[in-house]
């Protein structure tokens, strides 16, 4: 776990939780993100303007690399809000001047920079082969780089950006990278899976490009005793009495109705907030709905054929 004071604490995994071990060296900077290393020998930390590489056993930092003397005349900050510590020994880091840099952390020297974007990079994830690698940007798009050959059939290889990606339309704040996929979450609530058409064989799910949006909220409720819907839009909820039949059948048969549905009433939210959960009672004589910084609470009651609302 990597802290705001500086400090890097272990924990210990056991039956049924986690323990505190110890405390790594404490240097001054915020801890922004973590990686090991592969063989569990090392831990990369990165923070402002630089990144920091900590051997496990003895607790000590034994690299310290500055990211950003590298940048004529920056007078900004530079924030590492990605690393990754590959088997090779190289460092990977992602920071707000858009740029993915590969490091030599025993000598602390630059390998390679890419320019992937002009806003920052805040999120980093490396396959399990280490040959390919996604990054997410402040923009909403994310970057594909793989290591590939110089030459055909040479040895010598480098890290080329191959893919841009915008399918975010914000923040992508967090990145993985699967066998045959790449997968992104962003601050618009999607999450989108990406396949890799050259390790999928043929058309399937798999191939298939799926944006799930989230969080899933429960927007419909049920009153069953009353025989009631609640249904929540962003702005309003709306009541509806649920129609009814005189004849019998099997599951999944359609019988014809007695009594069409009927829209009760419809209960606007004040205010430019958005309902953010809401509920009937199951005798549906309350009714309640949540936004953001309210609680709201309501009476229902039905004279007759009509409904009243009483706000309690």
């Amino acid at each position: 776990i990597g802290c705001e004071d500086g400090s890097v604490k272990i924990f210990q995994v056991v039956p049924g939780g986690v323990q505190f071990e110890r405390n790594l060296d404490r240097r001054k900077g915020r801890v922004l993100c973590l990686s090991w290393h592969p063989s569990d020998t090392h831990i990369v930390a990165g923070s402002i303007d630089f990144f920091r590489v900590i051997d496990v056993a003895s607790g000590q930092t034994v690299q310290r690399v500055m990211v950003n003397h590298h940048v004529e005349k920056a007078k900004r900050e530079c924030v590492v809000w990605a690393v990754a510590l590959l088997s090779s020994g190289t460092v990977v880091s992602a920071d707000s001047f858009g740029r993915v840099q590969f490091w030599d952390w025993e000598q602390g020297t630059l390998a390679e920079s890419h320019a992937v974007s002009t806003s920052a990079v805040l999120s980093l994830a490396v396959s399990q082969k280490e040959d390919s690698i996604i990054v997410g940007t402040s923009t909403g798009a994310t970057y594909h780089l793989q290591l590939l050959p110089v030459r055909l059939g040479g040895l010598e290889k480098r890290w080329v950006r191959t893919k841009p990606f915008q399918f975010h339309s914000h923040d992508v704040r967090a990145v993985a990278h699967s066998p045959t996929a790449l997968i992104s979450g962003g601050l618009d609530a999607q999450l989108v899976i990406r396949p890799l058409m050259e390790k999928v064989q043929k058309k399937s799910y798999d191939a298939a490009l799926r944006k799930f949006t989230f969080p899933h909220r429960r927007l419909v409720s049920c009153a069953r005793k009353a025989r009631l819907l609640l249904f929540q839009f962003s702005q309003y909820l709306e009541l509806w009495r649920l129609g009814s039949t005189e004849e019998t059948g099997k599951d999944g048969e359609v019988l014809p109705l007695c009594r069409m549905p009927e829209h009760l009433v419809q209960l606007k939210s004040k205010g430019p907030e958005h309902i953010y959960c809401s509920c009937v009672s199951p005798c549906g004589t309350w009714l309640g709905y949540s936004t953001a910084s309210r609680f709201q609470l309501y009476r229902v009651r039905c004279d007759g054929d009509g409904v009243s609302l009483g706000k309690v």
